[in-house]
């Protein structure tokens, strides 16, 4: 439910300091939507490309499958699994995304007699596929935050410029106009009381109606 809106000064005040802070926080806000908006470009161009990346790294080790059944009971998936993600966070725009620092592998304890040659390039071929997907995700994660921050910028500012700065400035219209018509009002009124009192103040010195200076009273004579 919308607040009545008071037609008092002390409104008017709180409603033109409502109006400076929001025209000063409008600006940083759409400052910070071309930062996210810029960042945004960089990081789906960085998506695309590990997308890409991970496409030619995973059509690579394609080329195995119908030989993996060959290993001797060697888990190759199993050894080419990350054990570890690594990231750190960095701040962009005042938004925390993961950056991608690397993948640990567990260590690939298998006996080099005993498997076929191909073995060790296809491990490592998968585990190439598997440190491209771990990036390509956290890229992803990347994106996904900084959209997500930009859809909540833009919908402040969308508020600020069509919802609050114009509510605000017709608050001031209209508490203007309201004390204005207040103070013509009391103006009117206290041109109408002093023009009373003139006249009550006349009327007072004025003589007593039917007296003339014929009704004066005579002088005493003289001795």
């Amino acid at each position: 439910m919308a607040r009545k809106l008071k037609l008092t000064r002390p409104e008017l005040k709180r409603q033109r300091d409502s109006l400076a802070r929001f025209e000063r926080y409008l600006p940083m806000l759409k400052l910070k939507q071309q930062q996210l908006q810029l960042t945004l470009v960089e990081v789906a161009a960085r998506l695309r490309a590990a997308e890409t990346a991970a496409g030619q790294a995973q059509r690579k080790f394609d080329a195995y499958r119908p030989i993996l059944r060959d290993t001797a009971g060697l888990a190759v998936e199993t050894l080419a699994a990350p054990a570890r993600v690594i990231t750190s966070t960095t701040n962009i725009a005042g938004v925390s995304v993961p950056v991608f620092e690397g993948v640990e592998f567990p260590p690939a304890a298998y006996s080099l007699f005993g498997t076929p040659p191909w073995v060790d390039r296809a491990l490592l071929d998968l585990r190439e596929v598997n440190r491209r997907k771990a990036e390509l995700d956290v890229v992803r994660q990347q994106h996904a935050r900084l959209q997500r921050e930009l859809t909540k910028v833009i919908q402040r500012v969308n508020l600020f410029e069509k919802v609050m700065i114009p509510q605000a400035r017709e608050a001031i219209r209209r508490i203007r106009i309201h004390l204005g018509d207040e103070m013509t009002a009391a103006v009117g009124r206290a041109k109408i009381a002093k023009a009373k009192v003139g006249e009550e103040e006349s009327a007072a010195a004025s003589p007593i109606d039917g007296l003339g200076p014929a009704d004066a009273a005579p002088e005493s004579p003289a001795p």
